[in-house]
C-alpha cells in the first residue's frame, strides 16, 4: 500500500504542474495532493493487474480517478453543500482559497481529468470503452448516485486499461460494488466513533444533519457485522483469478474493513 501511495503521489504531482492562473492551480495542487488513502487509485492499479495488465499502463486512469474523487470533496465541502471545514486533516480549499477558486478548481480538475485519461497508452477501443466508463462514474448512475457506484467505476477502469475481458471486467465490477458499499459502511461507523482529529475531517456530521445512515438504520453493531459480510462477499467475487493477483486486492478490502478498529 505505501508503495503504491508514493508512486501514485509522484504520478499526480507531475499531472498538475503549477502554472497559469497561478491562484486555480495552486487551489488544485492543495486539494489534490494533500494526504490521503489514495484506495480509489490503488484499487485501478490492482485491478488492472489482476487482467494481466501492468501497472504502468493504468497509472493516468489512478491518477483520474482521484482528481474527480478531489474534484467531488471540493464540491462537498462548499457551504451550499456540506458547509465543512476540514478535509484530509486540512483547512478545506474553499476556507483557503474562497468559494468562487474553490469551485473554479474543482471543474479545472475535472477537465484535466478526463485530459490526463487520454495519455493511457490503451487501443483507440480500450479508451473510448474506459472513458464512456469515467463519464458514467461521475453522473447520475455513479458519482452523484453514490459512494458504491462510483468506487465501482473506478476498479472498472483498471480492469478495461488491463485489457479484461467482458466478463473479467462485470466481475470486477461485482467486487468493487462490494467495496464501495463496504467504504460506505465503514464511514458511517467511523463518523459515529471517531474524533475529528482521528478522521481528518468533521466528526458526528452525519448525526448533527439527520442523515440516514447504516447505524442508524441497523445499529453500530449489526452495521459492524454488515461490514464482516461484505468483506466476505467481495473477495468471493475474486475467485477464479490468480492467488498471486487477487492478494493486493484482498489486502486492500481487509485495509478498508479494519478503519472501523
Amino acid at each position: 500500500m505505501e508503495t503504491k501511495v508514493e508512486l501514485v503521489n509522484k504520478a499526480l504531482d507531475e499531472a498538475i504542474p503549477v502554472g497559469e492562473p497561478l491562484k486555480i492551480h495552486e487551489a488544485m495542487r492543495y486539494a489534490v495532493l494533500a494526504a490521503g488513502k489514495r484506495v480509489r487509485p490503488i484499487l485501478c492499479l490492482a485491478s488492472c493487474e489482476l487482467v494481466g495488465g501492468e501497472e504502468n499502463a493504468a497509472m493516468p486512469a489512478a491518477c483520474v480517478v482521484e482528481m474527480i474523487h478531489t474534484m467531488s470533496l471540493i464540491k462537498d465541502d462548499l457551504p451550499c453543500m456540506d458547509n465543512d471545514d476540514l478535509r484530509r486533516g486540512k483547512p478545506t480549499t474553499h476556507k483557503v482559497y474562497g468559494e468562487g477558486v474553490a469551485i473554479l478548481s474543482g471543474g479545472a480538475i475535472l477537465s484535466l481529468a478526463f485530459e490526463h485519461m487520454t495519455t493511457a497508452e490503451v487501443s483507440s477501443e480500450k479508451m473510448v470503452w474506459a472513458v464512456r466508463e469515467l463519464a458514467r462514474s461521475i453522473g447520475t448512475r455513479g458519482l452523484v448516485a453514490g459512494q458504491a457506484k462510483d468506487i465501482s467505476s473506478e476498479a472498472v477502469l483498471g480492469a478495461i486499461i488491463g485489457g479484461g475481458s467482458n466478463e473479467e471486467v462485470e466481475r470486477v465490477r461485482k467486487f468493487a460494488r462490494c467495496i464501495g458499499l463496504l467504504f460506505q459502511v465503514v464511514d458511517d461507523i467511523l463518523d459515529e466513533t471517531k474524533s475529528s482529529e482521528e478522521l481528518g475531517k468533521t466528526a458526528g456530521k452525519d448525526q448533527l444533519v439527520g442523515k440516514l445512515t447504516y447505524p442508524k438504520l441497523m445499529g453500530l453493531e449489526k452495521s459492524k457485522e454488515f461490514v464482516k459480510r461484505m468483506t466476505k462477499d467481495a473477495c468471493e467475487h475474486l475467485q477464479g483469478f490468480s492467488k498471486e493477483k487477487v492478494a493486493p486486492l484482498v489486502a486492500l478490502t481487509n485495509f478498508i474493513a479494519n478503519r472501523n478498529r
